[in-house]
């Protein structure tokens, strides 16, 4: 069934990029995507069955929503202490305790915090990300915890685990 997936999700992503219906696009599309199933199945989720769930499609548009609009505040911050002439900044590395189990979710995750402005993930270790934030606002694990991942890890959980 995760050849199937992969194949099938494969070939979508062809023809969305070619735009083009036409039989030779499809046989080289289906060619390709074959192949790319044959190679790359083996590193795809193991549960495709949770691709059929469509909660799981509301939950990302919701996630997508709060993405962009954590990083226009993130954005507006950053310039903030760009433009300040005393230019605000308390940088560190904070160690960021994270409930997700999944590879896939702790990766989504460490993505979306380093797309926020202002932060980066340096390092993920076991249950641990370790962020590089531009203004560290507290010295208390939870404060930070929840400062930095609580606006994201809460969607993940609902569309991937």
């Amino acid at each position: 069934m995760r050849y199937i997936t992969v194949f099938i999700l494969s070939l979508i992503f062809w023809l969305l990029l070619t735009f083009k219906l036409t039989v030779p696009n499809i046989i080289v599309g289906a060619v390709a995507s074959l192949i790319c199933s044959l190679i790359f199945t083996r590193f795809f989720i193991s549960n495709v069955y949770k691709l059929l769930q469509p909660h799981r499609y509301f939950w990302f548009i919701i996630y997508l929503v709060v993405f962009i609009w954590e990083c226009i505040k993130a954005n507006l911050d950053v310039a903030y202490r760009v433009l300040h002439p005393a230019m605000p900044i308390r940088p560190g590395i904070v160690k960021v305790k994270t409930t997700l189990k999944s590879d896939l979710a702790k990766t989504l995750l460490a993505n979306s915090i380093t797309m926020t402005p202002g932060t980066i993930t340096v390092d993920i270790i076991d249950d641990y990300l370790y962020i590089h934030w531009i203004y560290v606002r507290s010295e208390d694990p939870e404060v930070y915890t929840g400062l930095i991942t609580g606006a994201f890890e809460k969607y993940i959980k609902r569309i991937i685990e």
